[in-house]
């Protein structure tokens, strides 16, 4: 949800992350990753524009600072 809503393609966020293209679509999919690479692709993330909303129990939406992506 993150990735479509800044408008990124699968390559261009592993590519902003430094991980495999197969590794953004592993994640994708929902299948488990080392914590360190779920933290590379968060940090790409947040550093494009992602605000990710945490409630009780984890995260539970994004919200997209669309100033942030034209910077």
């Amino acid at each position: 949800m993150a990735r479509a809503g800044l408008g990124l393609g699968v390559r261009e966020l592993a590519a902003l992350a430094e991980v495999s293209t197969n590794t953004i679509t592993r994640l994708e999919r929902g299948e488990a990753l080392y914590p360190r690479t779920v933290e590379a692709i968060r940090s790409a993330l947040e550093a494009a524009g992602v605000q990710f909303i945490s409630e009780e129990g984890g995260v539970s939406g994004v919200k997209i600072n669309h100033h942030k992506i034209l910077d």
